[in-house]
């Protein structure tokens, strides 16, 4: 059976050479780290020409990079210390942050007070509101603001946003996961405090990130009981998947512009063909104001709202969704009801790579239009 995956969002297929040089890894650089033995030596050699690595092609320093198990680690990291931080005394976030953001931010807030920064309609940060706020605060801030969001891939324009920030004399933390490795990202013109990443968004191996945080900033550590990662991050460093993940960025970041192009020519094709066939579809987002991987279309009544992911799997379509509906077990994600959606609707986020191709951007089409004939023939 035909299979496409187009859930490049919640994770990427491995690039074969990061599979190459991670194998490599694990069978002849076994040493800890941490030891002080050749062995060890050789294996902290790789993990610090990775870190080397990751600073130059991110324009930042390499004591600047700490390795994480992921995304979420390294948000919560952030958080929770800007929490511990004395000269913190406010969390500034947006309501359509990823969970590991959102929900961290509500569990910290008996703590700290948090502030849900205004949106646009179509999800972005409202500069000028924001620079109001700026200027009205007197206390010292954290803002953390998604470089792309996740769910429905509307941009932030960071470079903005930090620019603001350094103005104010605010501490600005950015969770870069969805961007990274799809985006041009230099710390040296993005001027934020703190970011996250996860390799497993960029086609690197699952259960290794990092997080950038820019100097003289400190962190507390949340994992404790170690010195790893200049005693900010305690426990072994995964090293096998933080050379995969450090090989995956390499070539990630290797055709930026063409990859890019790519993607933006599969999304304009998806939506053409939709609009084609089903003119009441609607689309969360503008191509022009989106991330290139993602598009996420709202699905007209003639589908089935419940089963609508469950026909695309069987019709070999691998995507994700979010109900907005307004009550029980498909109660939309807190991102989508934002965008204020009818209920009953289906919002389903198709996400790509640059491994996708035309022909399966036809094979999805085919596959909709089927599940549009069988229910139409159902009822």
């Amino acid at each position: 059976m035909t299979r496409v995956f187009f859930d490049n969002a919640a994770t990427t297929p491995i690039h074969p050479e990061v599979v190459m040089v991670m194998a490599k890894c694990l069978s002849d650089v076994y040493g800890n780290p941490s030891s002080t033995h050749s062995y060890g030596r050789e294996a902290k050699g790789q993990l610090e020409e990775s870190r080397r690595s990751i600073a130059k092609i991110l324009g930042a320093k390499p004591s600047e990079i700490f390795f994480t198990s992921c995304g979420t680690e390294s948000n919560n990291t952030i958080l929770r210390s800007a929490v511990r931080n004395a000269e913190i005394s406010e969390i500034w976030t947006t309501p359509i942050e990823h969970p590991s953001i959102f929900q961290t931010s509500q569990h910290i807030c008996s703590d700290i007070p948090v502030r849900y920064l205004e949106l646009n309609p179509n999800g972005s940060v409202n500069l000028g509101s924001l620079e109001k706020d700026l200027i009205a605060v007197s206390k010292k801030v954290l803002v953390s603001v998604m470089h792309a969001n996740n769910e429905v891939g509307v941009l932030n324009d960071l470079k903005a946003i930090s620019e603001l920030c350094q103005k104010y004399h605010a501490l600005l933390h950015s969770d870069m996961v969805q961007t990274m490795g799809h985006l041009p990202i230099n710390y040296q013109e993005i001027k934020v405090d703190f970011a996250s990443a996860s390799a497993h968004k960029f086609h690197g191996p699952k259960g290794v990130g990092f997080m950038f945080i820019r100097q003289p900033n400190q962190i507390e550590s949340f994992i404790t009981g170690g010195s790893q990662e200049r005693g900010n991050r305690s426990g072994t460093e995964n090293l096998a998947s933080i050379v995969g993940m450090t090989k995956a960025l390499e070539l990630a970041t290797a055709n930026i512009p063409q990859d890019i192009n790519h993607l933006n020519h599969l999304r304009t094709k998806l939506i053409s063909k939709l609009k084609a066939s089903f003119p009441t579809m609607s689309f969360l987002t503008e191509l022009d104001q989106s991330l290139c991987t993602i598009v996420s279309a709202v699905f007209p009544p003639e589908f089935d709202s419940e089963m609508l992911l469950f026909q695309l799997d069987m019709k070999g379509i691998a995507c994700s969704g979010g109900s907005a509906c307004s009550s029980g077990a498909n109660k939309a994600s807190h991102v989508l009801a934002h965008f204020q959606l009818p209920e009953g609707s289906k919002v389903v986020r198709f996400s790509f790579s640059k491994f996708n191709t035309e022909k399966e951007i036809d094979f999805c089409i085919e596959g909709i239009k089927q599940i549009a004939s069988e229910r139409g023939q159902n009822c």
